[in-house]
């Protein structure tokens, strides 16, 4: 046991529509619970009924394509991590028909063997076609939303490089969110290794070491909680690190990803990349000169970097044409070529 603070509650709200989700919610940039909001989707009322009745409700949508799926030994207590030497996962992937890993949910529910088995972001028209006509939130245009389905299992804390929000549609789940600025804090993992795309902190939630994870004291100043049931929602802001625990034998997760930044950009984690090779190890003078570089021009702490400039002078200082964009790719991917 340690002395750390408990999370203090994600922020709840209820009867909050679409408009009000996008004037308000998301300009803030907190997380916020939404009490009940999908209560009236078929599943949800299914789910109330039993775990037997959830999963009778998603056979409806039946098929026998194979799906992506992960199983953990019983030795991993259900969380989905790296083997202790970091040099791998420490679960196994394969694929399974969905009716067979169904029921094999209820199948551990009545007789636990300890397995951890999850099927995770799948589009819900490959998972469940159907699903999404019965089941829909429209908050977010041209979104399909992605299902997990799982037992009782951990996921490490992360981030996901979208906006997020996650219907529980069976079972309970509860969220451990840390904001952006504590990744300091967090003990981040490999990059060029992670369980499902982006870092996973180091430290768990549940039982952090702090003589070997300090710093996670001053993330868990920070901390938030949340702990939703079935027709409950939850909403994470971009790059929100958050841990997530399944409660139950029989979970069933609905989400919503979305990124409002233009889509003809360059992707910002590529210049995370190249930041890495390219400054990170030059002299501290050289970094400190990049660092005011970027903050003027990147992050623009001064403010529009090119105000003082006409309009027609400002070029890549004002906000890019999708041309300017194309060109500079291409001018990047020829330098690299050269130096390759």
């Amino acid at each position: 046991m340690t002395d750390l603070p408990a999370p203090r509650p994600v922020r709840e709200l209820e009867h909050i529509d679409r408009d009000r989700f996008h004037a308000e919610i998301r300009p803030a940039r907190q997380p916020v619970v939404f009490r009940g909001l999908a209560a009236d989707w078929p599943a949800v009322r299914a789910s109330q009924e039993g775990d037997a009745a959830a999963v009778a409700y998603l056979r409806r949508f039946h098929h026998d394509r194979p799906v992506n799926a992960i199983v953990g030994e019983p030795a991993i207590q259900g969380r989905f991590f790296y083997t202790d030497d970091m040099t791998g996962l420490n679960f196994q992937r394969g694929v399974s028909p969905l009716g067979p890993f169904l029921d094999r949910l209820l199948r551990e529910r009545a007789r636990p063997t300890g397995y951890a088995m999850a099927i995770q972001s799948i589009p819900a028209p490959e998972l469940l076609p159907g699903f999404v006509q019965e089941n829909a939130l429209d908050w977010v245009e041209d979104v399909e939303p992605r299902l997990w389905l799982g037992n009782a299992i951990r996921v490490a804390t992360h981030y996901d490089l979208m906006e997020n929000v996650g219907v529980v549609v069976t079972g309970r789940r509860r969220f451990t969110l840390f904001p952006p600025e504590q990744v300091g804090n967090l003990y981040m993992g490999p990059l060029e290794l992670t369980p499902a795309g982006t870092p996973i902190s180091l430290v768990d939630p549940e039982a952090p070491d702090l003589a070997r994870f300090p710093r996670y004291a001053a993330a868990a100043e920070h901390a938030q909680m949340a702990e939703l049931g079935p027709g409950d929602a939850l909403y994470i802001p971009f790059h929100w690190w958050h841990a997530v625990e399944s409660l139950d034998a029989v979970n069933v997760f609905a989400n919503y990803w979305w990124n409002p930044a233009r889509s003809d950009l360059l992707n910002p984690h590529d210049a995370l990349l190249h930041a890495l090779f390219s400054i990170r190890a030059l002299p501290e003078d050289q970094r400190a000169a990049w660092r005011a570089m970027f903050d003027h021009l990147v992050f623009q702490t001064d403010g529009p970097p090119g105000a003082h400039l006409p309009p027609a002078a400002r070029g890549v200082l004002d906000s890019p044409a999708a041309e300017q964009v194309r060109q500079v790719r291409d001018t990047l991917r020829l330098a690299l070529e050269v130096r390759r």
